[in-house]
């Protein structure tokens, strides 16, 4: 006997992948731009390890690299999820269904990463200074929109399906 799957169930597959992609992919934008070519922090440059010595310099290069590798093994998960829903037929394809996800992931990503590396711990700051908590702020409130926007679009998505063959 066949069971007869709702829309929005079957999409699950699509939808996990496409939020694990998208948490990878926040991560690297926040280690390449803000920490790489921006420079505004490193991963402990508030945890009492300055980017202006060089033994402060290695530490955060070191966890700067521990960050990125984190990223890299959650995007390479993100992706392996795709392919797995690519090989089930029940998985309607929708590139607001998708493209949603990976806003709901690069939003959670800005959340749980601010709130506890820029609020809890304390061990960086998005960018250090007279406003560093409004730049710790707009970063959580970044997450918030780009979530809920994803949110919006995976709703959207219900009625959007790529034809496949």
């Amino acid at each position: 006997m066949e069971i007869n799957r709702e829309p929005s169930s079957s999409r699950r597959p699509l939808i996990a992948a496409g939020i694990v992609i998208g948490l990878g992919l926040g991560g690297f934008f926040d280690g390449i731009v803000l920490h790489q070519i921006l420079q505004w922090h490193h991963m402990l440059t508030s945890a009492g390890y300055s980017s202006r010595t060089v033994g402060g310099l290695e530490v955060n290069t070191l966890g700067d690299g521990l960050f990125n590798a984190t990223t890299y093994i959650l995007t390479i998960t993100g992706i392996a999820l795709l392919w797995r829903a690519g090989q089930n037929r029940d998985v309607p394809w929708s590139l607001p269904t998708f493209l949603g996800s990976l806003m709901i992931g690069a939003g959670t990503f800005n959340l749980v990463e601010g709130i506890i590396d820029h609020h809890i711990l304390g061990i960086h700051h998005v960018k250090s200074g007279p406003n560093e908590f409004v730049w710790d702020l707009s970063f959580l409130l970044i997450g918030v929109v780009l979530a809920v926007a994803g949110w919006a679009l995976v709703q959207a998505g219900r009625h959007s399906v790529i034809a496949q063959e």
